[in-house]
């Protein structure tokens, strides 16, 4: 039996992972063909104001580099998805393949595929020098927006079709949220996608959202939860595959569509799993990377100007400060594996 499950949570991952890895070839030449790289610098700062640390760390615009490459992590999943389904339905003894269940995958389905539009919508108008945010794109409250409305819908589902009323918080047991379980998951999507700003380093998002993904795997495992554990594992093969052509230096960069896609999918993940408070833990370098853009631009306002980090993100200011972008990714990658080791064990000490 356990066995059955192995094969189940593991053939599909194997399959995103070399997926991905066909997947990405043609989608670089692709995107080199038609020139698909960030045309504005990054001038300004998230407050505004001339950054030229920012520029000299983000100039993309002058690498080259393609954006878009996050189309090989969301293609990889959906098209392994719909592969095992196909199986599943037609392929004779091979029901047990199909992960796609109403109560469990469903939902991330539908809440990456919702993210990557956004965020192919963003890069599109980032390559083309088009919109109004720094570097080109749709706005922040633009994405936010969507991102909010992806929450709506998600906590709509919950509360409305899953019967969802609130969140086991690990050491303290169910906290009965009612109809505010709706508000809880919106913030808690646009939260987690604020720590997209991690995408800034080569091989720095792929490396993190793997142990992310693979964390809440297990704990899906724990909760016999299969279908959804394989929906994380499969992800994890699919960011792997990507990362495969985005170590230094990059061949693409994840940008929006990847980003987007993994954060909102995520967020739902981590409420079905019952583990959503672990995303503070298990996600502490997505959270990181936004709470330290929050705090300097509250310390500029408020302190005359005056700067807690050299610039921020968090990952950037050690890049100010002399450590070669390749160290800071892999020192993020160990510290992303003991936040995602240490998140699990307090969900099993916390049950």
């Amino acid at each position: 039996m356990i066995s059955a499950y192995i094969i189940k949570i593991f053939l599909p991952t194997l399959v995103s992972f070399f997926l991905g890895i066909i997947i990405a070839s043609p989608l670089i030449s692709f995107l080199r063909k038609h020139e698909l790289w960030k045309k504005k610098g990054v001038a300004l700062g998230l407050d505004g104001n001339a950054a030229p640390i920012s520029h000299a760390l983000h100039n993309d615009e002058k690498k080259q580099t393609p954006r878009m490459g996050g189309i090989v992590i969301w293609a990889s999943v959906l098209a392994t998805s719909l592969i095992f389904w196909f199986l599943g339905r037609y392929g004779e003894g091979l029901s047990s393949f199909d992960f796609i269940s109403r109560s469990q995958t469903w939902l991330p389905l539908v809440a990456m595929l919702g993210g990557a539009i956004i965020g192919l919508v963003d890069d599109y108008a980032v390559t083309g020098g088009l919109g109004s945010y720094v570097g080109g794109g749709l706005s922040l409250k633009t994405r936010i927006l969507g991102v909010a409305l992806i929450g709506l819908f998600v906590g709509y589902w919950f509360y409305e079709k899953l019967g969802s009323t609130g969140i086991d918080i690990p050491f303290y047991g169910f906290l009965h949220l009612g109809v505010f379980i709706i508000p809880v998951i919106i913030v808690t999507m646009v939260a987690v996608f604020s720590g997209g700003i991690i995408d800034g380093i080569d091989g720095l998002s792929g490396g993190i959202m793997t142990f992310v993904f693979g964390a809440y795997g297990i704990i899906a495992i724990l909760n016999h939860q299969f279908d959804i554990a394989t929906f994380c594992f499969v992800t994890s093969g699919a960011i792997l595959s990507f990362l495969w052509f985005n170590i230094p230096p990059a061949k693409f960069y994840m940008s929006e569509t990847g980003m987007l896609a993994l954060t909102t999918s995520l967020t739902v993940v981590a409420f079905l799993t019952k583990a959503a408070p672990l995303l503070l833990v298990i996600a502490f370098p997505l959270f990181t990377a936004s709470g330290s853009a929050i705090i300097q631009i509250l310390s500029k306002k408020l302190r005359k100007g005056k700067k807690v980090f050299v610039v921020a993100p968090l990952h950037n200011h050690f890049q100010a400060k002399g450590v070669p972008g390749y160290a800071v990714t892999m020192h993020y990658w160990m510290v992303s594996f003991i936040c995602a080791i240490t998140g699990v064990i307090l969900y099993i000490a916390g049950k």
